[in-house]
């Protein structure tokens, strides 16, 4: 009897866990969470990039004018240096023995030069009396003549062979930037194939960027800047390269560069071999991190897109050159939907058509989320790296 009893209460016991398990099995599962991104409206500016290098305000190459033995590098490589601070000294025996010898020169003409007015004044007063002849007389000024011409040659010659002297000491140019020196001590420099140019001292407070640009882009952008203003102030501020077209600095890591630049150069012709067309950007370099010789892009607005309709571009689904999103909508099932995009703008792409800003767009679960699929959407903020 207590056995029979003891199964009865086990049986009770199975059928209340059976019982248990089928009403969890028809509860309903919850809908997955799904994050989704707000469509952005905003006004955007459309920008095209072309690569240029960058080169200080001014880049003044320290040339060797005289050939000689480097005696002397008189500065440490890669700082800065002032205007007038000595660089280099070149072996001066050769260039003094060359000044000595002009003076000696010169003094010689000189000498000659006294002679020939001595003679001269001595002729003046026997020809009066025709005490000589006046071939006589001609040939005495034509010798005093002749000693001046000779002291100002030589006085010449050594003005030369003193400059020729001071070549021999070379200062910098301008307070700057100087570079790795290109001859050591003990070089014989000044002649091919030996280093003529030493070295570089350039400005870097503030840096060039020349770029070229196709001749339709430069018709684009100066018939943008023309619209923005009357026609005269546009075709002065062109011709002089004052245009204030808005221009950024795309640096090799990626980064942008956190001054603004000026366009303040454009050329004066097209390349007719490449059809392109030098322009030049200056910008202010205060922390010297841009360099000489840096390749970098410069990014040029061209455009303006008002109330345009941004979502990140990684929420897009491409399909043989079709693009589509998935949206959820007010009951929260999923629809695909068919979008035209206008254009790029780094991480975000414009939608021409197919969204509006009411729409939620799925991002970052494009596997999970299905064409009529009801999810729980989590409405999730999206930074971009790309854009401001």
């Amino acid at each position: 009897m207590k056995q029979i009893t003891r199964y009865g209460s086990m049986l009770l016991v199975f059928s209340i866990l059976a019982l248990g398990c089928a009403q969890k099995e028809k509860q309903p599962s919850a809908p997955p969470s799904i994050p989704v991104v707000a469509v952005i409206q905003k006004d955007v500016p459309l920008h095209n990039e072309f690569v240029g290098q960058i080169y200080g305000l001014k880049d003044i190459p320290i040339r060797a004018r005289v050939d000689g033995v480097l005696e002397k590098i008189a500065f440490e490589e890669g700082t800065r240096v002032r205007h007038g601070q000595l660089l280099y000294k070149i072996d001066q025996d050769h260039y003094l023995a060359e000044v000595a010898a002009q003076e000696s020169k010169v003094a010689e003409a000189k000498t000659n030069m006294i002679n020939a007015k001595n003679e001269l004044e001595r002729y003046k007063p026997l020809a009066e009396v025709n005490a000589v002849s006046k071939s006589d007389l001609d040939a005495a000024q034509a010798s005093y003549d002749a000693s001046l011409a000779a002291v100002s040659a030589a006085e010449s010659n050594l003005k030369q062979a003193k400059i020729r002297l001071g070549y021999c000491t070379i200062t910098a140019p301008i307070d700057g930037l100087i570079g790795a020196t290109e001859a050591r001590v003990g070089e014989y420099v000044g002649k091919d194939p030996n280093p003529v140019i030493l070295n570089m001292v350039s400005r870097i407070d503030t840096v060039r960027v020349q770029f070229s640009i196709s001749e339709q882009r430069y018709l684009q952008l100066a018939r943008q800047y023309r619209d923005s203003r009357s026609a005269e102030e546009a075709a002065e501020d062109v011709e002089k390269g004052d245009a204030d077209f808005r221009v950024q600095l795309l640096l090799s890591d990626g980064s942008v560069y956190e001054e603004k630049g000026k366009i303040d150069f454009i050329n004066s012709m097209i390349n007719a071999s490449t059809g392109s067309i030098l322009l030049q950007a200056s910008f202010p370099n205060p922390s010297r991190i841009l360099r000489p010789g840096l390749y970098a892009k410069v990014r040029v607005q061209i455009d303006e897109v008002k109330n345009a309709v941004l979502i990140p571009q990684r929420c897009l689904i491409e399909l043989q050159g079709k693009y589509s999103v998935l949206v959820v909508n007010k009951e929260n099932v999923v629809e695909s939907r068919p979008v035209d995009i206008l254009d790029h703008v780094g991480d975000m792409v414009i939608i021409e058509q197919g969204l509006t800003t009411a729409d939620k767009v799925v991002m970052d679960a494009l596997q999970k989320a299905r064409p009529g699929a009801t999810v729980s959407p989590e409405l999730t903020e999206f930074k971009s790296k790309t854009n401001s």
